[in-house]
């Protein structure tokens, strides 16, 4: 439960940036994977006898993670945080390799790790490591107190408790009810956060499980990247978009002769390539993928006054570079793309337990059935958008699309370029 809390943690860090989730997913694993190596010290699992490395493994590691505990709480902002996360591949490395050394030192039971440690030998240093490590968990819960939310108090009240365990294990006595404490302890932490985290997951917004314990610097970077706060309350109001819709023609010809792990090699392959033009390149919200369908909106937070501009280039550079992937793939489906500008309702949808960014009204409906109008690789635009982009766009008009739920057929033409470029 431990290690999963840790890799979760790291794979969200590494996503956004940010490295304050960075090492508290490192102290998760360097909690876990020390406590596993102290498992290794029960009689006869790999020795007859356990010994001081295997024995002492677990306050190292806790230790380990109070340094890492401390770290996070520190201020992330500048330098220190960017080195971090600079470096965050590697530190994960060295962690691995120091775990690794101290198994086969451990195992091989080489100087200072050899020999059996009884209790009074063993009651200075874990003493020693237990004030070092009480310490360090300690400013790293008080300096956790001003985070709101949840997961952050979940996480504030593990540093408490491992902090407990530290002591329980610098006093208990093996196999004595006492030495089962810091066992118990470890394990309400990390369930704590597990559960918690568990329920974040089931009603996260666009930032994800671990949004709360972001700093503000990440948590900045996301409202822009996803158009509202990541704590914004349900409802939202009217705006004018452009929405940008496009899906793989002949997806489901495809995904019904192919495994379903090949389909979703395909389609990451093909999402790895797009998100970043939509999202960095130009400016787009992404509202939701469905499948082998993307619908991406731009000027969700106000802010795009060339929003219409914003999504056909999106859109045409969207083309232009799946085409690219899909030219050694022959067999692929393409993509097909529909952009609509008008008026529509920005926000969350749902409850307070799950909700979800959305973009709703006429103008999203108009661009999914512009989207079917157009052939593989091609954009086609409502003229809505080629007015609000003006001379710029360059089009050739097609019939009327008859949309569904519309009177009259919808005025369409195949973008070909824009003017500028």
């Amino acid at each position: 439960m431990n290690t999963a809390l840790g890799v979760s943690m790291s794979e969200a860090a590494r996503r956004r940036g940010d490295p304050r989730i960075a090492l508290v997913g490192l102290a998760f694993l360097a909690a876990a994977g020390f406590l596993g190596l102290h498992a290794l010290a029960t009689p006869g699992v790999l020795l007859e006898q356990g010994n001081a490395g295997f024995t002492i493994a677990t306050p190292i590691g806790l230790l380990l993670a109070a340094a890492l505990a401390f770290a996070s709480s520190l201020d992330l902002s500048g330098g220190f945080g960017a080195a971090v996360m600079r470096r965050q591949a590697w530190l994960r490395l060295a962690l691995l390799v120091l775990l690794l050394g101290w198994g086969a030192w451990s195992l091989a039971s080489l100087p200072p790790l050899d020999g059996r440690l009884t209790p009074d030998e063993a009651e200075g240093p874990l003493r020693a490591l237990a004030v070092a490590g009480v310490l360090l968990y300690a400013i790293a819960a008080w300096r956790y107190r001003p985070l709101a939310g949840s997961l952050p108090l979940a996480v504030l009240t593990s540093w408490v408790l491992l902090a407990e365990a530290m002591v329980a294990v610098a006093f208990g006595r093996n196999w004595q009810l006492s030495w089962w404490e810091w066992h118990v302890l470890m394990a309400i932490a990390f369930a704590l956060v597990a559960v918690v985290a568990r329920s974040e997951q089931r009603r996260s917004g666009p930032g994800g499980t671990f949004a709360s314990l972001y700093l503000e610097e990440t948590r900045r970077r996301l409202d822009e990247r996803f158009g509202m706060p990541l704590d914004a309350p349900l409802g939202g109001e009217e705006r004018e978009v452009s929405v940008l819709f496009a899906d793989l023609e002949g997806f489901t010809a495809y995904s019904e002769t192919r495994p379903p792990a090949e389909v979703i090699a395909m389609l990451n392959e093909y999402w790895g390539t797009a998100v970043p033009i939509v999202l960095e390149q130009h400016g787009g919200v992404i509202e939701h993928f469905a499948g082998d369908a993307v619908m991406v909106v731009f000027n969700a937070r106000g802010d795009q006054p060339d929003h219409a501009r914003r999504a056909a280039a999106a859109a045409l550079d969207l083309q232009a570079r799946t085409l690219e992937v899909s030219a050694a793939r022959p067999d692929w489906p393409r993509f097909r793309a529909g952009v609509c500008t008008g008026a529509a309702a920005v926000g969350y949808v749902g409850a307070e337990q799950q909700r979800n960014f959305a973009v709703i009204g006429d103008t999203t409906n108009t661009a999914a059935r512009l989207q079917t109008a157009a052939r593989t690789g091609e954009v086609v635009i409502a003229a809505s958008t080629r007015d609000a982009i003006g001379a710029d766009a360059v089009v050739e008009a097609l019939p009327p699309v008859a949309a569904k739920g519309k009177r009259e057929p919808v005025a369409a033409f195949r973008l070909l370029g824009l003017r500028g470029r």
